[in-house]
């Protein structure tokens, strides 16, 4: 056994190891090789970067393309590169001017020359050139007014109008389209960027909202249970129905059978036949029989599911700090989403700039070679493709990385949803830890640990980082696989086979359905790992059994507790709202003054809302993650329970551990059985 044991801790270490020498040759090579300047900077055809200092284009900060239309070439799909010559510019044109205009003033006024100049290849000088002797890839052939991105953000939020086209006669005539939209949108952005205090504000009394709405669930959680049940079954409408069946039985052409009336797209016709409402009564009261059938026979469990979420509140209120945790996940959600996406930048940015032949004439044969700029103007390529041009079109290579750079990117991926489900099992077993110790306590609160969420957290980072790791594996192999089929779905949608899209349908239907059973199975497994310090393989296993046994309390206390904890996020996000949607619109009194200026009060109301619900949700995570450990620890030793005085273990816990009867030999005990490892 000890050999066994021996084996299998040199596999997990070598394993281990295996997986940090990859992840730090991933990061080596694309911090080597990689070129943050390929991603902020635009490059133009020459691979010129623009606007990067200490460069001949530091002042040109923009990127020009000589031809915009010919971005609609189908060239563009393969090459993903307009087939057009881009420059670096300092400004975007600002007016109309074509090459005849500016030759024909140029002897009168150089200044138009000059600045048109701006906008041709760097060897274009000669302006009594003859326009049919230029090319298109010396000089643009109109340059028009156009508004830049950051033009509309400075000085296009004051009024949303497009743009204005200046033409050869002076006239003005408005740029709808594009740019317009573009505007609206940057206001609407300025309505959320200038607001992020009243946005924190909100967030704020979110908080507050939910630790109350929490604590105060031990008072009110069976009270909203039951009048939402009962809510329920008098809104299913039996009344109604029979009161339109008798009001339009007497009625003339009432009585016709809905066979006989045949197909009607209106479906208010059905609706004045009383065979419609005596059909809806019919199947609501069988409805209301299934309701109330498993209400009778659920009843008990639906004692212990409202039970349990009273204590949670109770366990909660003693330990407060629990529900800030997810302020760590969420940090260190944030510091592994910044590895991966800073890692899969410099992967991506890890090539050499790559140029290939672009040609105008289809019947070019060099077309979508590659090629070099320094020799390209006297190579046979140029004089065999007249106009042709050796541009750059991406960053790639031929190396031993850059053929690999997939693989690469898939491992950067797999990594990233490891640590994002480590951090998250790590969350999870610190909080089972947590409320665990609550439950051992004999008197509370004066037996509860001191600083129970730190000592929970030291246990999980000392003794199971190994377990916890194996379980996020397998679930982020199974969400790796699942990313893959949605790539493949995406890439071959359109002219697919039924065979196809019918097996990468079943594919995603199994493995959606195998993540959210791993996922499940983890958080209880989990638990079971912050209560008695196994392993995951052993905790998984003893999690499943117990689970099985106790499928029917398993099945009403989750869905219960996700109902209840829906209905207070939705509660709880409406609340904040309404109280936002009064005081963006001025109706609240004595705070009028501080209300800002906006210019859509819908956006920054929609994202207090979505950002309430989301604070919400994660309040409401940790309470069902103590709901959750209460109930694991009450299925394990409820046996016990019922075996009496003589089994020697009995639950410390409330009276209101319900197992099966209401009778006190039924009842768990207040008796204290320390568990060893709680004495770590």
């Amino acid at each position: 056994m000890i050999n066994v044991i021996f084996v299998c801790v040199c596999v997990c270490v070598c394993v281990c190891v295996c997986v940090c020498v990859c992840v730090c040759v991933c990061t080596h090579a694309a911090w080597l090789h990689g070129d943050m300047r390929k991603v902020i900077y635009p490059t133009d055809s020459y691979g010129q970067f623009c606007g990067q200092k200490g460069t001949p284009n530091a002042d040109k900060a923009k990127l020009f393309y000589f031809n915009i239309l010919h971005c609609a070439n189908p060239a563009v799909l393969v090459n993903l590169q307009c087939p057009t010559v881009q420059l670096c510019v300092s400004k975007c044109p600002d007016r109309f001017a074509t090459y005849l205009d500016t030759q024909y003033h140029y002897s009168r006024n150089r200044s138009s020359w000059d600045y048109y100049t701006h906008f041709c290849k760097p060897d274009f000088h000669n302006p009594k050139k003859v326009p049919s002797s230029v090319r298109e890839n010396e000089w643009g052939k109109t340059h028009s007014h156009a508004h830049t991105l950051s033009d509309s953000w400075t000085h296009g939020l004051e009024e949303p109008q497009a743009p204005e086209l200046t033409g050869p006669d002076g006239s003005r005539r408005a740029q709808t389209g594009l740019l317009t939209d573009l505007l609206i949108h940057f206001k609407l952005l300025d309505c959320v960027h200038v607001r992020v205090r009243v946005f924190f504000r909100s967030l704020v009394v979110t908080m507050v909202i939910s630790c109350l709405f929490i604590l105060l669930l031990r008072f009110t959680a069976g009270i909203l249970l039951w009048c939402v049940i009962f809510g329920v079954i008098a809104a299913v409408g039996i009344w109604h129905c029979y009161w339109e069946f008798d009001r339009l039985r007497g009625e003339p052409d009432s009585d016709v059978s809905i066979s006989a009336m045949g197909f009607h797209t209106d479906i208010r016709v059905y609706l004045q036949l009383s065979q419609t409402w005596l059909i809806f009564m019919v199947s609501l009261v069988l409805v209301e029989l299934v309701l109330v059938s498993i209400l009778v026979f659920l009843r008990k469990r639906l004692h212990i599911a409202m039970a349990l979420l009273q204590e949670g509140s109770r366990a909660i209120g003693y330990i407060m700090s629990s529900l800030f945790y997810p302020i760590i996940t969420f940090l260190m959600l944030a510091i592994c989403i910044a590895y991966w996406a800073v890692t899969a930048v410099f992967l991506a940015s890890s090539g050499e700039a790559v140029y290939k032949v672009m040609s105008a004439q289809p019947n070019c044969k060099y077309a979508n070679i590659t090629c070099e700029p320094q020799t390209f103007s006297k190579s046979r390529v140029a004089a065999e493709c007249p106009g042709s041009r050796c541009v750059f079109v991406f960053y790639g290579g031929e190396g031993l990385l850059h053929r690999h750079i997939v693989l690469l990117h898939l491992w950067n991926l797999l990594v990233f949803l490891w640590l994002a489900n480590f951090i998250a099992a790590l969350g999870q077993c610190t909080l089972a830890g947590t409320f665990a110790s609550y439950y051992w306590a004999l008197k509370k609160p004066d037996d509860i640990p001191a600083c129970p969420l730190a000592a929970s957290f030291s246990r999980a980072i000392r003794y199971h980082t190994g377990s916890l790791a194996l379980g996020a594996l397998f679930l982020s192999v199974v969400q790796f696989f699942r990313i893959i089929l949605e790539y493949l779905d995406h890439k071959l949608k359109g002219p697919q086979n039924a065979v196809t899209r019918f097996l990468l349908c079943c594919l995603k239907c199994c493995f959606w359905c195998l993540e959210h059973f791993i996922r499940f199975m983890n958080r209880n497994a989990y638990i079971m790992i912050a209560v008695y310090g196994k392993s995951f393989c052993s905790s998984a296993r003893d999690a499943f059994f117990l689970l099985m046994r106790n499928v029917v309390r398993v099945t009403v206390l989750d869905k219960v507790t996700d109902f209840l904890l829906f209905l207070g996020k939705l509660l709880i996000s409406g609340s904040v709202g309404v109280l936002a949607f009064f005081f963006f619109t001025r109706r609240i009194p004595f705070i009028q003054e501080e209300v800002p200026t906006l210019n859509y009060y819908w956006v920054p109301l929609l994202t207090v809302i979505f950002g309430s619900y989301l604070v919400a949700h994660g309040f409401f995570n940790v309470y069902a993650m103590c709901v959750d450990t209460l109930f694991l620890c009450l299925c394990e030793y409820s046996p016990h329970c019922r075996e009496g005085v003589g089994s020697g273990l009995k639950l410390p816990c409330a009276a209101w551990f319900y197992t099966h009867t209401h009778t006190q030999t039924n009842m768990c005990c207040l008796t204290f059985s320390p568990n060893p490892f709680f004495a770590l």
